[in-house]
């Protein structure tokens, strides 16, 4: 049966995100047309077999993947040189739409924005499971037609991803939330470290790892985002400031009542965070194993892991510097930890809880 996907789909952009929606839609058997800037990065997406270059061909939906300042103009762009319908995969949308208000046409047009990403970018970094699970948010203006709708949101079904509808202002708050402050407070944590003394970095653990990860994205980048939802964030920012004067003041008196409740909102917090396939959060603990650093015993240990019946549900790896180990830390349900615990030591693993 064919898709009621309007076709070819174009897409402007053949980065990281651009590239991997092709690969995804052509998985999905959908004709996908390509067309950037820059020429080298159309040849490898075309090479990698993410879809054709664009020739000026009529097409049915456009989908603007480019950086956050390019996103309005070639939306407007899309909408008076084609009749298609038109989307973009921006991580902020009601800038876009402020540069939109006097232009024909805008009601073929809905935003979209797939929350998947690397810190790798370039057409290179592009995987066709990339939004395989992942939310879509679609974010139609008050004038955006029912077909354009309908359009963006089987868009995000064909590439794997599971459809949530937002206006534009909840989804800006939304990622502001959930992204925008995160990135910014991951930055502020890692720049703490840039001049830190050497012998003080050697005692970095995994924790420090997993708070400073998302830090390592493209400033140039941010930049776009962030600046592009400057209230959302600000007002967030603000909150933060707010909040962390009283946490200097807690642990400059000493105050452990006040400090308590701080810790304890943020246990709230990560409980909030909805747990696999989008229900609720399932207590979980962490099995540490000791793993030899080289080939194979990673495939070992999850074979063994597999073989207990355990259904591991996130892992995170930390080297240890002064030995050829790694420590890998197996998260599971918490009424399963014990048993993965003694069935890996039977199989001669060094494990602690």
């Amino acid at each position: 049966m064919s898709s009621p996907l309007p076709q070819p789909v174009l897409v402007v952009g053949t980065g990281l995100v651009g590239t991997s929606l092709g690969l995804a839609l052509r998985r999905s058997g959908v004709e996908v047309l390509l067309t950037d800037r820059n020429p080298e990065h159309v040849r490898t997406a075309t090479g990698l077999g993410a879809g054709h270059r664009y020739a000026g061909e009529p097409v049915g939906l456009v989908v603007v993947a480019v950086p956050p300042d390019h996103i309005g103009p070639e939306i407007a762009r899309a909408l008076a040189e084609t009749s298609a319908v038109v989307t973009d995969v921006g991580s902020v949308k009601t800038a876009p739409l402020r540069t939109l208000e006097a232009a024909a046409g805008i009601e073929r047009y809905a935003g979209g924005h797939p929350m998947a990403g690397s810190e790798r970018s370039g057409p290179l970094a592009a995987t066709p499971t990339l939004f395989d699970g992942r939310p879509w948010a679609v974010t139609p203006h008050r004038t955006s037609s029912a077909a354009a709708t309908a359009a963006v949101e089987e868009l995000a079904r064909l590439a794997g991803a599971s459809v949530v509808r937002l206006s534009p202002e909840e989804h800006d708050e939304a990622v502001a939330r959930t992204s925008h402050l995160p990135h910014l407070l991951s930055v502020l944590v890692a720049g703490r470290l840039a001049d830190a003394p050497t012998d003080h970095l050697a005692l970095s653990g995994q924790g420090v790892r997993d708070v400073t990860r998302v830090a390592g994205g493209d400033p140039a980048l941010w930049q776009q985002i962030v600046t592009g939802n400057a209230a959302a964030v600000a007002g967030l920012l603000t909150q933060v400031r707010d909040q962390l004067d009283v946490l200097i003041d807690a642990v400059t008196t000493g105050d452990r009542g006040s400090l308590g409740e701080i810790l304890e909102r943020g246990v709230a917090g990560t409980r909030a965070i909805p747990g696999k396939h989008g229900g609720p959060s399932r207590p979980t603990v962490s099995v540490f194993v000791s793993v030899p650093d080289h080939p194979g015993e990673l495939a070992r240990l999850f074979a063994d892991a597999g073989a207990s019946d355990v259904n591991i549900e996130d892992v995170h790896i930390d080297h240890d510097p002064a030995r050829e180990t790694g420590l890998v830390e197996l998260v599971v349900e918490e009424s399963r930890a014990e048993h993965l615990h003694a069935a890996l030591g039977e199989r001669g693993w060094e494990t602690h809880r």
